[in-house]
């Protein structure tokens, strides 16, 4: 079992090291045949928003998103964020994810350059990790297996409380029994 948590930050480049499992991650030439298959040029400004959602260690909605990559480049706008996440979903190269609406109706996105993993999240202080372990390949296997069900995409989602949560919980129960 490997997780990591949204306060972790990743390295950059092809080759990610994720708490002792290696992944690689879509060189940047095979973005670029993507993107180009439909028809769109990855500009420098679409290069730093998929850097940043690929990199970032975080799930990033379209505002967080925006005043990072306005860090990195200034003239970067709000409606070019909108485009290109649009344009990132319609290519295949990024996943929206709702997690649960732990933060309201928001958004996230990561690249689905990733293997397969489930997003854990505490539903009392909004903390996420990603869980990636044999359990969720193999739940995949016996889907498919039993109902001859071909699989092209998954998001498992689980929503509960985190170690530290439980622990409040716990004390705010034992403060209202006395």
């Amino acid at each position: 079992m490997v997780t990591r948590t949204d306060t972790s930050i990743l390295a950059t480049g092809c080759w990610l090291l994720l708490l002792g499992t290696l992944r690689l991650a879509m060189p940047p030439s095979g973005i670029q045949d993507s993107l180009r298959e439909r028809g769109v040029r990855l500009t420098r400004q679409r290069r730093i928003l998929l850097d940043l959602i690929d990199h970032s260690g975080l799930h990033l909605d379209a505002e967080s998103l925006y005043q990072l990559a306005k860090e990195k480049d200034p003239k970067l706008n709000r409606v070019t964020v909108y485009r290109s996440l649009k344009l990132f979903k319609e290519g295949g190269l990024v996943d929206e994810l709702d997690l649960m609406h732990h933060s309201g109706d928001q958004h996230y996105y990561e690249t689905r350059l990733k293997q397969e993993h489930a997003h854990v999240i505490c539903l009392r202080c909004g903390k996420i990790e990603e869980y990636f372990g044999v359990p969720l390949q193999e739940m995949r296997k016996q889907v498919e297996e039993h109902l001859g069900f071909e699989i092209v995409l998954t998001r498992t989602e689980i929503g509960g409380y985190c170690s530290h949560c439980r622990a409040l919980r716990a004390q705010e129960g034992a403060a209202g029994a006395h």
